[in-house]
């Protein structure tokens, strides 16, 4: 597809998994698109992306968020910014792991790292004239206390204070990171949403996501392996099919109307629930051990706001269903 009318957008982390596809739909749409990575001439991610459909509108920069003025290049002359770097952290420079560190630690190792990175990416947006900024962040940030029955992303926030406490330094992250980049948006003029996924399923563009959740484990249970738990966990998880996100981090974009934080998600489900999806979809499956208690309730969402972005978002039996048919596929057996 050829549009020479369309704008050109900036995607920050354009290698990740949400950077990706994001890039993969913006090309789709016929968008113009500056993607960063850290190192443009890595084998093992750059040809999966210039390999895209529209790839011959794809220029890639080299950018790290940890350096200031280090996204100034990628973001001249473009109309909006997707910032997908923001990647969990679970350990600090050193290799130490955030349940292991102190509060001290898991601020200046985890948290601020993140915190610094997006304002950093954002501060370049901005003095390149930027007024559209979409950023991925999680759920995780969402999750008041005490808990309520029904999330919404305007009044429920997580308390990074009980996440340090917890030490979800991780998470602590995503909540500090959003409310920084907010102050930050509302000095400068800036239309700023957040969009908040969990599990991300669907196709993946770059091999080496193949080695993450929840792509590593529905391969070993289509290999005969056990999955992510050896017992099911009395808990329930969200997801999202990630060309349904992809195409909601658009519709926050191009809604001149859209500001604020957006769930990323279908639904939730119960463990128990997916493993008898799965179950239904591979039936020589193993199953891990039952829960013993009577199910926990799964999480419940007001999706007011998502909805009112129009994207549409394939149900859990699809996703789940999708991923597994096509790692099945083995679809890059040919590199």
């Amino acid at each position: 597809m050829n549009s020479p009318n369309k704008k050109t957008v900036c995607i920050a982390g354009a290698s990740g998994l949400v950077g990706s596809n994001i890039t993969r739909a913006a090309l789709l749409k016929g968008y113009r698109v500056n993607g960063t990575l850290r190192d443009i001439s890595d084998p093992k991610k750059v040809p999966f992306l210039t390999a895209l459909p529209g790839g011959d509108r794809l220029t890639l920069f080299n950018a790290d968020m940890a350096i200031e003025n280090d996204f100034n290049k990628a973001t001249r002359d473009v109309d909006g910014l997707f910032i997908a770097t923001l990647i969990p952290t679970y350990q600090g420079p050193s290799g130490m792991l955030g349940k292991d560190m102190n509060d001290e630690q898991g601020y200046q190792e985890i948290i601020m790292p993140t915190v610094n990175g997006c304002l950093n990416i954002m501060r370049s947006a901005v003095a390149n004239g930027v007024k559209k900024i979409v950023i991925c962040s999680s759920t995780s940030s969402t999750n008041p206390i005490p808990s309520v029955s029904i999330k919404n992303e305007v009044d429920h926030w997580s308390d990074p204070n009980e996440q340090c406490r917890a030490k979800k330094y991780t998470s602590a992250a995503k909540t500090v990171m959003e409310k920084a980049a907010f102050k930050f948006a509302r000095e400068a003029g800036v239309r700023l949403s957040v969009i908040m996924p969990t599990g991300m399923f669907g196709p993946v563009i770059i091999p080496e996501h193949m080695e993450r959740n929840p792509h590593v484990w529905l391969k070993r249970l289509i290999g005969g392996g056990i999955g992510r738990h050896e017992q099911v966990p009395n808990d329930s998880t969200s997801m999202s099919h990630i060309h349904d996100l992809a195409n909601l981090f658009l519709a926050a974009y191009e809604d001149p109307k859209a500001n604020g934080r957006y769930f990323g998600v279908y639904s939730s489900w119960h463990w128990q629930d997916i493993y008898a999806e799965i179950k239904r979809i591979l039936p020589q499956m193993q199953m891990p051990m039952p829960i013993t208690d009577d199910p926990k309730p799964v999480t419940q969402f007001d999706f007011t706001r998502r909805d009112s972005l129009g994207a549409s978002f394939r149900n859990i039996q699809s996703c789940l269903r999708e991923t597994i048919e096509w790692i099945q596929a083995n679809p890059f057996d040919e590199h």
